[in-house]
């Protein structure tokens, strides 16, 4: 018979223990153990593959041998998806999406697989064929070449695999499959390694890409050991807030592409539209110029986008001035204030400071910068900017400002919808040939620079 142990499992970092510990001596986190039961082989047992025949041991391969995979990607119709995984599905990886319940995990594979030119298997362990149906139903797709199986057992479930020979795998959700060798309940750390290790090995061995739904945690990170990060090819975060209809998806781990790309999605009644052009959305949408608002010409991976910030400077009633920001690093927040006092003489000592990127997006581009000062000062001195005028630039300690990437592209998509000027750093200028846009372009090099030419009268 099997020998059956428990261990316990830190939750963050996988570290185990024989017992109980409130805090776990690898990550320092507390009251992340958890009990797990383990069940090991005996010598006269052998754990067989879930799914196929046990191959002829490995052998090494000098690396010139080795013949390059020329199967190309799997495109599907989502360009969002494509661009975000770098092109589209690569053969034999694994894909792991995570995010908030109800974000639209589900409906996004959904869409994808009833929509690409490919055999699909969808493998719900959370709905059941029914509902699944109405899903499909409500976003208008049901394609023949989509099968859905309900099931959680995953040696079921990658013998269905073995014999269908589906073009795509989908598996919703990870937490919800268990191994028969596995005694612990579905979701619990063991559960979850040992699931993913076999959709690993079927991936590999069979050259079929497959897509994991993976549930988070309180706290926003993945559900599970961090092992599950470490194990797939690319990790996806599903993000957006009940308040806005846009969806954002960001990749924080890619081994075949580029992991600065991000999708725009907008949630309708009838699933996830895609947002080809996000700056049309992410503008103001006010007919007059108003003081404390900027447009900042900023990049998210390839893809240029150009975002309203909005300032609110006010005296602080109470005594105490808050800071606020919401899209944006609020440290940075206060080091652009202390660089406007210290290099320019503005006081923000006793002044409310609110800062807002409109359509609820975060921005980690340093390139935003300018645009956020130039609406703090528009704001506290209740001067509009006109809404012709966008901003690209970083801006240092000693109020200078800095060159930013891919400052090209910045300046065509500020030329396509329409601006009149783009401030830019000067040492952005070498190798630019100005006459070529149909943006006026104004090098600046000083945050003095920027108050004379806007502000002064």
């Amino acid at each position: 018979m099997a020998k059956v142990r428990k261990i316990f499992i830190c939750g963050d970092c996988g570290a185990t223990s024989p017992k109980w510990i409130g805090k776990c001596p690898a990550c320092e986190k507390w009251n992340t153990y958890e009990e797990d039961i383990i069940t090991k082989p005996t010598k006269q047992e052998e754990k067989k593959k879930l799914w196929a025949k046990d191959k002829s041991s490995a052998k090494p391969i000098p690396l010139p041998e080795i013949k390059p995979n020329t199967k190309p990607r799997l495109v599907t119709t989502d360009s969002e998806l494509n661009r975000v995984l770098g092109g589209g599905i690569v053969q034999g990886s694994i894909i792991l999406i995570g995010g908030q319940p109800g974000i639209g995990k589900s409906t996004l594979l959904l869409q994808v697989a009833t929509s690409i030119p490919a055999k699909v298997l969808y493998v719900s362990g959370e709905e059941s064929e029914e509902q699944i149906k109405m899903r499909a139903d409500r976003i208008g797709k049901n394609q023949d070449n989509c099968y859905i199986l309900t099931e959680t057992n995953v040696g079921k479930i990658l013998t269905q695999a073995q014999q269908s020979q589906p073009d795509l795998l989908i598996v919703d959700s990870i937490q919800t499959l268990s191994s028969p060798h596995i005694e612990s309940a579905p979701g619990s750390i063991s559960q979850v390694r040992d699931c993913a290790v076999e959709l690993q090995r079927f991936a590999k061995d069979t050259n079929i890409p497959v897509f994991l739904i993976g549930h988070i945690t309180k706290e926003g990170s993945l559900a599970g050991p961090k092992l599950l990060e470490h194990i797939v090819d690319a990790v996806l975060q599903f993000e957006g807030d009940q308040h806005y209809t846009y969806r954002i998806l960001r990749t924080k781990k890619n081994r075949f592409g580029s992991t600065d790309e991000m999708g725009i999605y907008e949630m309708q009644a009838t699933g996830l539209r895609e947002v080809s052009n996000p700056s049309e959305l992410l503008l103001s949408q006010n007919e007059e110029d108003l003081s404390g608002s900027a447009v900042a010409a900023t990049m998210e991976g390839m893809r240029p986008m150009l975002i309203e910030t909005q300032a609110l400077v006010s005296t602080a009633v109470y005594g105490t001035p808050q800071r606020s920001a919401t899209g944006f690093d609020l440290r940075r927040l206060s080091m652009l204030l202390a660089v406007l006092e210290k290099r320019c003489g503005f006081q923000y000592g006793q002044q409310d400071v609110f800062l807002n990127l409109a359509g609820g997006i975060k921005i980690v581009d340093p390139a935003i910068d300018l645009a956020i000062v130039s609406a703090l000062i528009s704001s506290l001195e209740d001067i509009a900017i006109p809404s012709t005028i966008c901003f690209a630039g970083e801006v240092g300690l000693s109020g200078e400002i800095r060159a930013v990437s891919r400052i090209d592209q910045r300046i065509q998509e500020a030329a396509k919808l329409g601006f009149k000027q783009i401030y830019i750093s000067k040492y952005n200028l070498k190798g630019l040939t100005l006459d070529k846009y149909e943006v006026d372009v104004v090098p600046i090099g000083k945050m003095e620079e920027l108050y004379r030419r806007l502000f002064e009268p």
